[in-house]
């Protein structure tokens, strides 16, 4: 650059000592020296100006491709989101249906227990009193002098075995808690799948939050960075350097 300045320096000074030619105010100059000068100050220009002349050209298309690049990533990073929305979204109705089969799957078997055992107790029931009726009867039956003790004897053991085939019922039936156990277990597991698909969605939204912002910085720092290299060019202050503040 400083043989730059040297030749325009000496075609200063020729052109301000060449003899004028009257009444113009042209004067004439020695053409071989003024070319040959000329030719340094060529010679002596930066090959940086050519590139940045290109860029100058070339602008537009360099601003629209990182424009269309920015909108492939933002592109990209909704399809990833909508992605991983959908997966989790899939996952917990699947947690849910299990949860669901499973608490219909206990309830179903507690059920159909407590239906057996309640079963089994009213014929047990009914068994001991059809004995103690036959029974009574078969007492009835006896002579006259053994009559009423036999009637009592039968009723007091009927009413005993009519007791203690009640009390049985009742503890059969009271094992039906079994079934209320298995309607809280069900609710307890739904309630455990609801906040597991809860937090599997805070995740994905927190994920897709962080994705966006990363996103949104690099394209803020591509425009800054194009915005300084098209300031430098217009102003001539320097080549930019569009990968500087990639590597920070």
């Amino acid at each position: 650059m400083y043989r730059v300045f040297e030749a325009l320096d000496e075609l200063v000074a020729i052109v301000e000592e060449a003899r004028g030619i009257p009444p113009t105010r042209s004067c004439i100059v020695p053409r071989g020296d003024v070319l040959e000068l000329l030719d340094d100050v060529r010679d002596a220009l930066p090959g940086e100006l050519d590139d940045a002349q290109d860029v100058l050209d070339h602008r537009d298309k360099i601003v629209s491709d990182a424009r269309n690049a920015a909108e492939s990533t933002v592109t990209g990073a909704n399809e990833q989101a909508e992605q991983t929305i959908g997966s989790a979204r899939e996952e917990a109705d699947r947690m849910l249906a299990d949860a669901k089969a499973h608490a219909d799957r206990m309830v179903a078997e507690a059920s159909a227990h407590a239906d057996h055992l309640v079963n089994s107790a009213q014929i047990e029931a009914d068994r001991v009193v059809a004995e103690g009726n036959a029974e009574f009867e078969a007492v009835t039956g006896r002579a006259g002098a053994e009559a009423d003790r036999v009637i009592e004897a039968g009723k007091a053991s009927f009413e005993r075995s009519v007791a203690e085939g009640k009390a049985e019922q009742a503890r059969l039936v009271a094992q039906t808690e079994v079934v209320r156990a298995a309607h809280a277990e069900s609710a307890r597991l739904i309630d455990g799948a609801q906040e597991e698909a809860d937090r599997m969605r805070d995740e994905c939204d927190h994920y897709v939050d962080s994705t966006l912002a990363d996103l949104e910085e690099t394209l803020s720092t591509t425009l800054r960075t194009v915005g300084r290299g098209r300031h430098q060019l217009r102003s001539g202050t320097g080549s930019p350097d569009y990968a500087s503040d990639f590597r920070r």
